[in-house]
């Protein structure tokens, strides 16, 4: 199944500076940012994978998986997801398109901490959405970070 960019990419511009009331705002306990992502990616991909460990879904703060919210475990599960849902497969800068993600790595942390979402290309200039540092169409040159992956949506299984 295809993933529908422009439907990821309007949720994150109609949310990038508030809340959707169906989610947990995550900003207190942890940061927002992936669990923001995750709803884009659901707009787009109109699918979760309920596999209660290894899958990627939220019914409520207490009924989610990890890949939900974590940067690492949404990596994890969207280069790796062989069942339900969205795929992705890590990319060069050049390669990425509107909807796909990029994670940040900052200073003095030994992971990746930060997930955001192309919602905005200007020539060779990408710019992002995302939470918890709440942003809407923000240069992605403007972040300073020690480490940068793309992640291109690749479609979305049944």
């Amino acid at each position: 199944m295809e993933y529908n960019r422009e439907d990821a990419v309007a949720y994150a511009r109609k949310y990038a500076l508030s809340r959707n009331p169906n989610f947990y705002n995550f900003d207190t306990i942890g940061g927002d940012c992936s669990n923001f992502i995750s709803q884009c990616l659901l707009a787009g991909s109109k699918k979760m994978n309920y596999l209660p460990l290894f899958g990627w879904y939220y019914r409520s703060l207490s009924d989610r998986t990890p890949s939900w919210s974590g940067v690492q475990q949404l990596y994890d599960f969207l280069t790796t997801n062989l069942s339900r849902g969205p795929t992705a497969i890590e990319v060069s800068e050049d390669e990425v398109m509107l909807g796909d993600l990029v994670q940040l790595k900052f200073e003095n942390l030994d992971r990746f901490s930060h997930s955001l979402i192309i919602t905005k290309k200007s020539g060779n200039r990408l710019f992002v959405s995302t939470h918890t540092r709440d942003a809407l169409d923000m240069p992605l040159d403007f972040y300073i970070y020690d480490d940068i992956r793309f992640l291109h949506i690749t479609g979305v299984n049944d």
